[in-house]
């Protein structure tokens, strides 16, 4: 179970900035964000060497998208697309509205059920394909916005967003260019903490559990408001290696 947050502040000089754990089997081979694309060199992107697809990846148009299973779905099906393909589609747009919009065009009976966010510098968008052949694009407001394998903000059904949501909330936002600009998202995405009484580890922000699954990766990303300004991209590795941030280029 992955988890993506958003913060959106419209008019602001970062007026979006994205933090990301990406959960998945420990053993499924992936390469950090790279160009590794030949036929998109504009985009970069994580490589799921499994499927060829990715989680999360950003183009030079200033688009980013990121995509997530929905509960129940870890993992391929036979006779399904990789939803990692969707990324790489996502970022043939100049907009997140365009993105947004072929994405909700996409035959949902393709793919295992999954949850989107896609984001640039003006809009960003939550795409929900819960089962079936629907798939739907819902515009995400401005302040802070949590995305794991429920919906979009469920407190009621995710323990990770009913304990991490207030949190990011109360936290001292990124400022990106600052020497200690990000400490705060980086404790809360490093934490291993549970809310009370919850014994699941998918409850904590940084999953680690004994049975070949938990976050291999971090990342944050700052989107700015001036189209001259180069947005700030920090990833870091957390399995099977794991280092501090890169900044990505």
């Amino acid at each position: 179970m992955c988890t993506v947050v958003l913060l959106r502040r419209p008019g602001h000089a970062w007026p979006a900035i994205i933090a990301a754990n990406r959960d998945e089997a420990v053993n499924r081979p992936w390469r950090p964000p790279a160009r590794h694309w030949p036929d998109r060199p504009g985009v970069l992107a994580g490589l799921d060497e499994e499927a060829g697809g990715s989680w999360m990846g950003l183009n030079e148009a200033g688009v980013m998208a990121a995509i997530l299973n929905r509960r129940g779905s870890l993992g391929p099906a036979t006779g399904k697309r990789t939803r990692g393909a969707l990324v790489l589609e996502a970022l043939d747009h100049d907009t997140a509205g365009a993105a947004a919009a072929a994405m909700a065009q996409v035959d949902g009976s393709a793919y295992r059920s999954f949850n989107m966010l896609i984001a640039d510098r003006e809009d960003a968008f939550w795409i929900r394909h819960a089962g079936g052949r629907g798939v739907s694009a819902q515009p995400v407001g401005a302040g802070l916005s949590m995305l794991t394998a429920w919906d979009l903000n469920d407190r009621i059904n995710s323990d990770r967003t009913d304990c991490y949501l207030p949190r990011f909330e109360a936290a001292r936002p990124p400022d990106p260019h600052a020497p200690d600009g990000w400490t705060d998202w980086e404790t809360l995405l490093a934490s291993e903490e549970t809310a009370p009484g919850v014994l699941d580890p998918n409850g904590a922000m940084h999953v680690r559990t004994d049975w070949g699954f938990g976050t291999v990766s971090r990342a944050l990303l700052a989107l700015p408001a001036d189209g001259n300004t180069a947005p700030v991209w920090r990833f870091a590795s957390t399995w099977p290696e794991t280092g501090g941030y890169v900044e990505l280029h």
